[in-house]
């Protein structure tokens, strides 16, 4: 829904989870966006918090394609070398993904992608609250903005943006910034959002 999990969280689903000899595996497709809302490194949000296991997804902050497994117990990638092909995870120019793995892991471009995409919500956010009709349902705490919009507005406006309608019953959308997000695109899509309300 947007939100984010607390450190504090992670590491309560960690535990229970390794007190039930089970490991925990977080989807990190926006970890990056998460981190960035909670004002912490990566490595807290993860290997810090009892994380064993991270896929790192990279296209979502940037990077062409490419998402990185990450075994913080390195006892657990053993099998990996044998059945990666078998899971498509052996891309046959892998230093092609890697190169921009680096690239994004460095200078802390990461975390100014993950900053731009988190302002460029709150700012949509921000503009959409002005709109009659429309209401915004969850906390705007990373680049994901969730709201209520008139039903036949949904049409007028998925024929210029692409976006998820997340609960057909009451007409709540899911609208999500990146890292090439801009002050024009959001206020060009408000002003359609507008129009299209009244």
């Amino acid at each position: 829904m947007g939100t984010v999990y607390t450190v504090e969280e992670i590491r309560t689903l960690a535990d229970f989870a390794h007190q039930n000899q089970m490991l925990l595996h977080l989807d990190g497709a926006r970890l990056s966006n998460a981190a960035v809302s909670l004002n912490v490194s990566l490595r807290v949000t993860t290997a810090d918090a009892g994380v064993d296991i991270l896929s790192f997804g990279g296209t979502k902050n940037g990077m062409m394609v490419g998402e990185a497994l990450v075994f913080f117990h390195t006892a657990l990638k053993e099998d990996l070398k044998y059945i990666r092909k078998q899971g498509m995870q052996l891309a046959s120019k892998m230093r092609f993904l890697s190169a921009q793995f680096e690239a994004l892991l460095s200078n802390d471009l990461w975390r100014r992608n993950a900053e731009h995409a988190n302002r460029m919500a709150r700012r949509l956010a921000q503009e959409v609250e002005k709109v009659p009709s429309v209401r915004i349902t969850q906390r705007v705490e990373a680049n994901a903005v969730f709201a209520i919009v008139p039903r036949e507005c949904v049409e007028i406006l998925q024929q210029e943006y692409s976006f998820y309608v997340w609960n057909e019953m009451t007409s709540e959308v899911r609208w999500m910034t990146s890292f090439d997000t801009t002050e024009d695109d959001i206020l060009e899509f408000v002003r359609l959002l507008r129009d299209a309300v009244h």
